[in-house]
């Protein structure tokens, strides 16, 4: 990154104070507590490690720490996740969204996200709701129970959904990166320094020994560097486009690349899966705390089950990741439009006959890349799962946070790096502008007088 231009780029640093804002504005959200609640009960509750909080440590995790404070943030984004989850998966599958999604253009694409937020509202409606009554009959977390309570914190913490949404929205229009992505970021973050030092202090009272501390710290550094290689690799498909006749010149007979990501899906998969587990897991949980009938004594089992490092936990995680992995890939490229517009332009790809055929072997190629991407992710993400397996749960900055960090920066630090390119390419037009006026009127000034 060239400093000066960086230091001349005004624009960029408008968007980047913005972002950093909107971040901050989130983070102190996280330490609003919720009206009615008694925070100290709550927070000795997640403090104490006897206490089966068992998703809660992921939701809490993702949220910045919102959840064991019990804030106004603490249903963070998951709402919103679950909806665009249940948005695109009815647009591949229901006609009319279907047609919005495909034809519509861009007021198609409105309407669609129009959509997702009346459903966010309802499912954060839902979830805070279940949420405010487990908490309003459970002893020592409400300083007042009733009904007020219940309809307060459902008001705030659907509320504070909806402005998360909106504020990550604004982030992306007027700031750097993803918004909803960099809020996820930027809660995962948070908790990281409190994760290393429970490790560290984990070690210090001789519950993990040093081998072990030094095989978590070796393996989350591989693990980077894996991510940071599979990110950046990428299948490069050769495209020739045939010469043509101008005039009395020939022109074209170019040749470019296509460029197919192994990881096309990006960070979509593991959110897309740790949402739909939070939603069940949490409820089934918060159900089996409470009085069951006995034809209700599987709930417990299955509950226990759903924590991190069970056989049934990462068995669904992984099935989820590869599903996403597959489905997101398919409704973000097309193979069937990718050979129209090649078609189009003149574009072929070497031994490949354009249209159909094209067609088919990027979708060949595609599928193949798919499967060696959605290994890598479900690796990543089940990986560090085997290791809390084995040195406990206290562990719970898994192999989904750590690829949303890497995935996050490196896409974060790509648009600014692209935002710096378009500046310098500004200040360049602008120079050869200037610069061909000079001329002009350099020119117009020599000119001889004739009398």
């Amino acid at each position: 990154m060239n400093m000066g231009s960086f230091a001349k780029a005004t624009e960029l640093h408008k968007r980047l104070l913005f972002t950093l804002l909107a971040l901050l504005i989130y983070r102190i959200g996280t330490y609003v507590p919720v009206p009615g609640i008694n925070s100290e009960a709550f927070l000795a509750f997640f403090q104490n490690p006897d206490s089966q909080r068992g998703i809660l440590d992921m939701v809490n995790m993702f949220s910045g720490g919102a959840v064991e404070r019990f804030a106004v943030f603490a249903l963070n984004v998951m709402p919103y996740i679950s909806a665009s989850i249940i948005v695109q998966l009815m647009g591949a599958v229901y006609p009319p969204w279907e047609k919005l999604k495909k034809e519509g253009g861009e007021s198609g694409r409105k309407q669609l996200n129009q959509y997702t937020r009346y459903l966010t509202v309802v499912l954060a409606l839902a979830q805070s709701f279940g949420i405010a009554v487990n908490l309003n009959g459970s002893a020592g977390f409400v300083d007042q129970p009733g009904i007020f309570f219940i309809i307060s914190t459902v008001t705030v913490l659907t509320g504070g959904t909806m402005f998360l949404m909106w504020l990550g929205e604004q982030v992306t229009a007027r700031g750097v990166g993803n918004g909803i992505s960099l809020i996820i970021f930027a809660g995962i973050v948070a908790v990281l320094p409190g994760t290393v030092a429970r490790m560290f202090g984990l070690a210090q009272q001789g519950q993990m020994s040093p081998f072990t501390l030094l095989f978590i710290v070796v393996m989350m550094i591989a693990v980077v560097v894996f991510i940071v290689f599979m990110e950046r690799a990428q299948r490069r498909l050769l495209i020739q486009y045939p010469k043509r006749q101008e005039g009395n010149r020939m022109a074209g007979g170019e040749r470019s690349f296509l460029p197919l990501k192994v990881n096309t899906a990006g960070v979509i998969p593991p959110i897309f899966a740790s949402s739909l587990l939070m939603l069940p897991t949490t409820v089934a949980q918060f159900v089996a705390t409470a009085n069951l009938p006995p034809w209700m004594d599987w709930l417990p089992v299955v509950t226990a089950q759903m924590q991190h490092g069970q056989p049934v936990f990462m068995l669904l995680y992984g099935a989820l990741i590869i599903f996403f992995c597959f489905f997101y890939t398919s409704i973000t490229f097309n193979p069937e439009d990718t050979a129209e517009n090649l078609r189009k332009y003149g574009g072929f790809l070497p031994g490949i006959r354009p249209g159909k055929r094209t067609a088919e072997y990027l979708d060949y190629v595609l599928t193949r890349l798919t499967v060696i991407g959605a290994a890598y992710i479900t690796a990543v993400c089940l990986l560090p799962e085997f290791v809390i397996a084995n040195f406990g749960s206290g562990l719970a900055f898994g192999g989904t946070s750590i690829l949303i960090v890497v995935s996050v920066t490196m896409d974060t630090v790509a648009q600014i790096q692209s935002q710096l390119l378009a500046h310098q390419y500004e200040g360049l037009i602008k120079k050869a502008k200037l610069r061909g006026r000079g001329q002009a009127r350099g020119k117009g000034a020599a000119a001889p007088v004739r009398r």
